[in-house]
């Protein structure tokens, strides 16, 4: 059947592959792939057998109308990134855009993502988020940092684990040293960790142990701040 169908892969631990992702991916024309070298490992693993063709941030945006129309004249094609759920903070998006405009089936399956279980996991309120991803590196950095410090929703954040105390200290900075805040680094693998606490007691312990791995912050919002001081009072 001709569609698009987006395919979510595991952030570490292989298990966490789906019954159904295995299915599809065997039985798709093609499979885009962030990066075909990982994608390949995965598929090795599964012993699925099936071309592979690059789609990543770099030529997105000059092959989506082109993969659109193959969809359209017939092809059933999956699309997946290195790990996760593609379009999350990956590439995908133009995809998937040009895909529903041309009015082409898009199904995305339910798989693995990093920022629910380190939400889950956090212990800080869930039922209100907003979602950030990574913050920009130069240009309205400060801006949006401004900006975030008076959100009253708890707030998610990728981040590099060589970034990740200098964008602690600037959350710091802007929002106070006893905002809390849970950081969570290589979800699912063997070396999983989650710190909890202010934003002064993680950032003295990532000063003091160097993080390692893929990075999920979980941080209080404004709103969630005050009701828990207002507890303590």
């Amino acid at each position: 059947m001709a569609k698009l169908t987006v395919v979510p892969t595991p952030v570490g631990n292989l298990e966490d592959m789906t019954f159904r992702a295995i299915r599809v991916l065997k039985e798709a024309d093609l499979i885009l792939a962030e990066d075909t070298r990982t994608t390949g490992f995965l598929l090795k693993h599964f012993e699925i057998q099936n071309r592979m063709q690059s789609h990543h941030k770099f030529n997105e945006h000059k092959s989506v109308e082109q993969i659109a129309q193959r969809i359209k004249s017939g092809e059933h094609i999956a699309l997946v990134s290195d790990a996760g759920t593609p379009a999350i903070s990956d590439p995908g998006f133009m995809l998937v855009r040009a895909c529903v405009r041309a009015g082409i089936e898009v199904e995305c399956l339910p798989g693995a993502t990093a920022f629910v279980p380190a939400l889950v996991a956090s212990g800080l309120p869930n039922e209100k988020f907003c979602f950030e991803g990574f913050l920009p590196q130069k240009k309205g950095r400060q801006t949006r940092l401004q900006e975030l410090a008076v959100e009253p929703r708890t707030i998610i954040f990728y981040e590099s684990p060589y970034r990740l105390v200098k964008t602690l200290t600037q959350f710091s900075e802007h929002m106070g040293g006893d905002r809390q805040v849970s950081v969570s680094r290589e979800i699912s693998k063997l070396h999983e960790e989650t710190v909890r606490g202010t934003l002064e007691e993680v950032i003295t312990h990532f000063t003091q142990n160097e993080p390692k791995g893929e990075i999920v912050i979980i941080l209080s919002g404004l709103k969630s701040q005050k009701d828990k001081r207002t507890e303590v009072e």
